[in-house]
């Protein structure tokens, strides 16, 4: 079985300037001659990691990876400032993905993206579908309203305990509504005490809903206080907003995409997103093929996981 390619260096970075006060980083790596893939991180706020360059082989393939707007090294950053989460919406980060393919010339790409980044990468496969050559989504989510209440309520049968956690980390009037519109108001507090400890309990729940095997152990970006406060923030940005993707069925959608080839990897235990979604949408998509992980929770980290993605890549590479 395939395992990750050896760390890599970017050959080229910089900072893209997309208006609004906004600039976006965004790096290269492999080969400059290589097939041109873009890599949509997840969140929405968490940034791009530098294992996401190692899915690819270096030889054959141009990685592109960029940081969403107010995380990572995009400025301003959503820890210092809400002036990173004005201008943020799904249809700017399209157009910065847009921008990005324009600046550094790339006819098409390829799609690598989980979780969030799958949402994104459809819309924008639907958008601009004689950009994309091929996609590879994992941990697949289309950002409707059902999904975001199952994450912030009903997923709470699996894991009572941190889920009533959960709720009291916002006042009891707030409780029976919108859990993620009540975090961000404390998130945007004047206190300081108050938003860290907002950011703490929102993480501690990312964590409890991915996790599916005793002492699962959580990423360690989440000791990091400047990561959860921009992660916490941008994250109920976008979900007390439906992510901007409502009135659109992304899943639907997909059914106008059969020129475009798709793999689709799921956990099969996928309890943060379930998969229904991942299976729909294999349906709806002509030119897709699902591969669903018996074992397999939330994430490229799962087991299995890691070894089918890296040959999904390595496929697309012809």
């Amino acid at each position: 079985m395939a395992q990750l390619y050896p760390p890599i260096e970017p050959y080229a970075h910089g900072l893209m300037d997309v208006g609004a006060g906004h600039q976006v980083y965004w790096e290269e790596c492999g080969n400059p001659a290589g097939q041109p893939a873009l890599v949509i991180h997840g969140g929405p706020g968490s940034g791009a990691s530098p294992n996401w360059r190692q899915y690819f082989d270096p030889d054959r393939y141009r990685v592109i990876l960029f940081d969403q707007r107010g995380c990572g090294r995009s400025t301003p950053h959503a820890a210092d400032s809400l002036l990173a989460l004005a201008a943020n919406t799904t249809a700017d980060l399209l157009a910065d993905m847009e921008q990005l393919r324009a600046l550094r010339r790339i006819d098409q790409w390829l799609l690598f993206a989980g979780s969030w980044g799958v949402t994104l990468g459809l819309a924008y496969a639907q958008e601009h579908a004689d950009r994309v050559r091929s996609t590879v989504f994992f941990s697949i989510t289309a950002g409707t309203r059902q999904e975001l209440d199952w994450i912030t309520r009903h997923a709470g049968r699996f894991f009572p305990e941190a889920w009533a956690e959960f709720c009291r980390g916002v006042p009891v009037a707030d409780r029976d509504g919108d859990l993620a519109d009540a975090y961000a108001r404390l998130l945007a507090s004047p206190d300081a005490e108050v938003r860290e400890k907002a950011a703490r309990d929102w993480c501690a729940w990312e964590v409890a809903h991915v996790a599916i095997r005793p002492g699962q152990k959580p990423s360690p970006r989440y000791e990091d206080p400047r990561f959860r406060l921009a992660f916490a923030r941008i994250v109920t940005h976008y979900w007390r907003h439906g992510c901007w993707v409502e009135g659109l069925d992304l899943v639907g959608g997909a059914s106008q995409l059969a020129a475009i080839p798709a793999l689709l990897v799921h956990g099969g235990l996928d309890i943060s997103s379930p998969p229904d979604v991942a299976w729909r949408l294999s349906q709806s998509w002509p030119g897709a093929r699902l591969t669903l992980i018996d074992n397999a929770g939330h994430g490229a980290g799962e087991p299995g996981m890691t070894e089918i993605l890296v040959q999904a890549t390595d496929l697309f590479a012809g």
